[in-house]
């Protein structure tokens, strides 16, 4: 990113009272001009607290509906109106309605990665974060957890007393992060410990150290005293976690974590969003009204 491209958004977040959130998994130069960075759970809580009238959001779709919800007086933009994200679109209204007929006191949890229209025929939304604390608390026995089948099962796992039904939802990001290259990975730096999101499957998750959403990956990281890291999680997150610790190591597991749809997000859409405050997120009343958000 130039300086005058700094330059220019700094102009314009004054000019049009906004505010730039980013997602981790947005490109570095991205990172470094938004006001805040976090996972879907922390951009989803600190789009409660701002006092700027407009927000633009450097992310995927559902990210600005989340925020739209929770921020109905507030004018949200995307910063890439095509920036979107394949698992939101894994689930649709007839597998909810199926799974409720058949098992009458299913709670139907769904994972923040989501459209709106699917939220809305949920019982209760969670994000990676808080997943577990959330279901565990439900008095359901029978969960369906969508669209996510992986976060899915590993909630499950936890949770032996409860009866889940997956949904055949997945992160082409994670799941793209295989057992044999992170064996070979391991081989490679067998000082690292492996930190995994819990969107990985099940043979993955197997072989980490640590199991945590992207901002949980971060914090261990972090407050670690080992200073080597196998990361199996999208790439995105290496910008903050060499931030935050630049006497540490971080290594990636295949050369396939990378999301296209968050690399979108370039230096020429912010500005644009910024000076036309569009693509502008709007969703139908009802679905704003009845979306379950929980933080």
């Amino acid at each position: 990113m130039t300086e005058e491209q700094k330059k220019k958004i700094a102009e314009l977040k004054k000019e049009k009272d906004a505010v730039i959130l980013a997602h981790y998994y947005v490109d570095g130069e991205i990172q470094a001009i938004a006001d805040y960075v976090g996972d879907s759970y922390y951009l989803a809580e600190i789009a409660t607290k701002l006092s700027e009238s407009t927000i633009i959001f450097c992310g995927v779709s559902f990210m600005g509906e989340s925020a739209k919800i929770l921020n109905p007086e507030k004018k949200v933009v995307m910063a890439d109106q095509y920036a979107d994200c394949p698992m939101a679109h894994m689930v649709d209204l007839d597998n909810i309605k199926k799974v409720r007929e058949q098992y009458p006191d299913v709670a139907v949890v769904c994972y923040v990665n989501s459209t709106a229209e699917i939220k809305t025929a949920s019982d209760v939304c969670v994000t990676s974060s808080n997943a577990l604390k959330i279901v565990k608390k439900l008095d359901n026995q029978d969960i369906y957890f969508i669209p996510d089948e992986n976060l899915g099962r590993y909630i499950a796992k936890q949770l032996p007393q409860k009866h889940f039904i997956f949904n055949d939802g997945f992160c082409h990001v994670h799941k793209s992060i295989h057992q044999e290259e992170l064996q070979k990975a391991k081989e490679a730096h067998p000082e690292a410990l492996v930190l995994a999101h819990p969107e990985c499957t099940e043979e993955i998750l197997e072989l980490a150290d640590f199991i945590g959403s992207t901002s949980q990956i971060i914090d261990y990281a972090t407050a670690s005293t080992h200073s080597a890291f196998l990361i199996c999680t999208e790439m995105g997150i290496f910008y903050e976690l060499m931030q935050k610790n630049p006497d540490k190591k971080f290594y990636s597991v295949g050369h396939r974590q990378f999301c296209p749809n968050m690399k979108r997000i370039k230096p020429e859409g912010v500005i644009q969003a910024l000076e036309t405050l569009t693509p502008e997120v709007v969703l139908d009343e009802e679905i704003r009204k009845k979306e379950p958000i929980c933080l």
